[in-house]
């Protein structure tokens, strides 16, 4: 079972009781012990974890006005936050980062993905391919590079990365943030240790950070108490976090170990990365909305799309700017991520992929429209012109008439939105 979904149903089995007392907790403690222990994370760290749960669940009451139940979330969200560490705040200054990783910890692809982070923020970026051993990095790194709008060097089929590093920060001397990815090994290994050495010495980085894939669970701090007899490292970035049960293991681990996570990868597009922030993660996992990650994340699609912001302006909803809308949604990834922002991780998987479904097809169905009708819909209903449409985008009439109704829906409740104070104050209560 995926960890949020366990502990949610933990969670929830415990707001059923009818007294919150010594048993329920330890009855609570329990059904947390066994999603946390599956979901790969050390078993001393969960007793630990929910021996302090109970200590301070029996051992105090709720302040006044605060119900039992809301109580022992709120103890259990801090405990959560303190087993998964700390967060990160990257600074926007110039600097070096060395990239390091086994393979198959997603190196490459999240080198790019950090210059494209950095220069998404103002900061000009650059990477460099010191990947000597895998015959394809060159190519894939020149690619990424390319798609992030982000300066590549590379030497193909040179062997020696000392030399490579060293002409790389000569071409990219004019970049504020300069990447170095390195080899990668099934194993760290001597070779491979001399490797990273070399390539430190010339580099001179101010940042050594370690790869690491969710998937691998609690190895994650030995990894890099490891990379860090070898190199020093000064944080890690976990991989591949959107698919992995192991992922809390992968946290947990490297705190433990008084690894820093900096950054955590939630996807497979080159925008899927951000810093790690133990209080946002810990609270997707409790099912609590996250209307703060939700607008940052509108915002990044919006400028990744080159969509005008006022082509998606509620205020003038009309079939253009909804298709502007679909554009920027289908950049936030799978619905999934976005019903978990809004506090709805468990919707059903069946809903989540029909309405996918259904977003793809509106898409198809208002690009066959003329201009005159995106702006204007009432233009729709004249005669002969739902039949064009429909044959224009491959779809029935039946299907084009659901679109017009689901529109019509979705403005009556933009216009309920907008006169509604108390949901605005709810707004700007979670996107600060």
């Amino acid at each position: 079972m995926d960890i949020g979904e366990g502990i949610r149903k933990a969670m929830a089995k415990l707001s059923r009781a009818t007294i919150i007392d010594a048993k329920a907790i330890k009855e609570f403690n329990k059904d947390l012990q066994k999603v946390l222990i599956s979901n790969d994370v050390d078993v001393s760290l969960v007793l630990k974890l929910t021996d302090s749960i109970e200590q301070k669940a029996l051992k105090s009451n709720p302040p006044a006005g605060i119900t039992s139940y809301d109580y022992i979330t709120d103890i259990v969200y801090n405990e959560l936050v303190s087993l998964m560490g700390n967060s990160y705040e990257p600074e926007l200054k110039p600097h070096k980062i060395l990239m390091m990783g086994l393979y198959g910890s997603g190196k490459t692809t999240t080198a790019a993905k950090l210059a494209k982070y950095y220069q998404d923020r103002g900061l000009s970026a650059g990477v460099i391919c010191c990947d000597v051993t895998r015959p394809s990095a060159y190519e894939q790194l020149e690619t990424l590079a390319k798609q992030a709008n982000v300066s590549f060097f590379g030497i193909k089929g040179e062997t020696d990365a000392s030399k490579i590093v060293a002409k790389g920060m000569a071409e990219l001397q004019s970049k504020r943030v300069v990447i170095c990815d390195t080899s990668g090994r099934n194993a760290i290994n001597e070779q491979l240790i001399e490797e990273l050495k070399a390539i430190n010495s010339k580099f001179m980085p101010d940042q050594s950070v370690l790869v690491l894939s969710a998937d691998i669970g609690q190895i994650a701090g030995h990894l890099s108490e490891e990379f860090n007899n070898a190199v020093k490292v000064s944080g890690l970035i976990i991989t591949k976090m959107d698919g992995s049960g192991k992922g809390g293991g992968a946290l947990s681990a490297a705190n433990a170990a008084n690894a820093k996570v900096m950054f955590i990868g939630t996807g497979e597009k080159l925008s899927d990365i951000e810093p790690y922030n133990s209080e946002r993660f810990i609270g997707s996992l409790l099912g609590m909305p996250d209307l703060g990650g939700l607008l940052e994340k509108v915002q990044n699609a919006i400028k990744d799309e080159n969509i005008n912001e006022e082509e998606v302006d509620v205020e003038k909803l009309n079939f253009e700017s909804f298709y502007a809308q679909l554009k920027a949604l289908n950049k936030m990834g799978p619905l999934k991520s976005v019903f978990g922002m809004l506090g709805a991780s468990d919707m059903p998987k069946d809903v989540i992929e029909k309405g996918e479904e259904k977003l793809v097809k509106y898409k198809v169905i208002i690009s066959s429209m003329t201009r005159d009708e995106r702006h204007d819909e009432r233009l729709l209903h004249q005669e002969g012109r739902i039949r064009r449409i429909a044959i224009g985008s491959g779809t029935s009439e039946k299907e084009v008439r659901e679109l017009l109704s689901d529109f019509a829906k979705m403005k009556k409740s933009f216009k309920m939105f907008k006169n509604d104070r108390n949901m605005k104050r709810f707004i700007s209560k979670f996107s600060g």
